[in-house]
């Protein structure tokens, strides 16, 4: 169980992150429509501009999933099951939920599945180094 004023400190860290995604959000559409009005570039200019486009959909991408992470984040402390890990229930601890305000793991649970993920990983380089060899 969180004490109030460790709930208070991760609602500010959690707030802080919404609003610079927010704020870079805002920058990042700026850019884009500036990019969108620039005319008269030659071939090389436009595909420069065609791959920082594509970086920066993929990063406004991931900013989103942050964004609705972060949101979660919001609600479970508003319902005080921020601290709760969703795999066994266990307390997660107030220095890993500083770190990682959005994380729903507790430090078990998430190295547990990191662990099988190395392994499923594993297994697929096998299939495949397997798959070449045969070839």
């Amino acid at each position: 169980m969180l004490t109030p004023e460790e709930t208070s400190r991760l609602k500010e860290a959690l707030l802080e992150a919404e609003r610079k995604l927010l704020q870079n959000a805002q920058v990042s559409l700026q850019l884009s429509r500036d990019r969108a009005a620039d005319t008269g570039r030659d071939s090389i200019d436009l595909s420069i501009s065609e791959e920082m486009l594509s970086t920066d959909l993929r990063l406004r991408d991931r900013e989103k999933k942050l964004l609705s992470k972060i949101r979660g984040a919001v609600s479970r402390l508003e319902e005080g099951t921020i601290d709760e890990c969703e795999d066994c229930g266990d307390p997660i601890g107030f220095k890993r939920l500083l770190a990682r305000p959005v994380t729903t793991l507790c430090i078990h649970c998430k190295e547990s599945r990191e662990e099988q993920e190395r392994r499923e990983v594993e297994v697929v380089r096998a299939e495949l180094e397997e798959t070449a060899l045969e070839e």
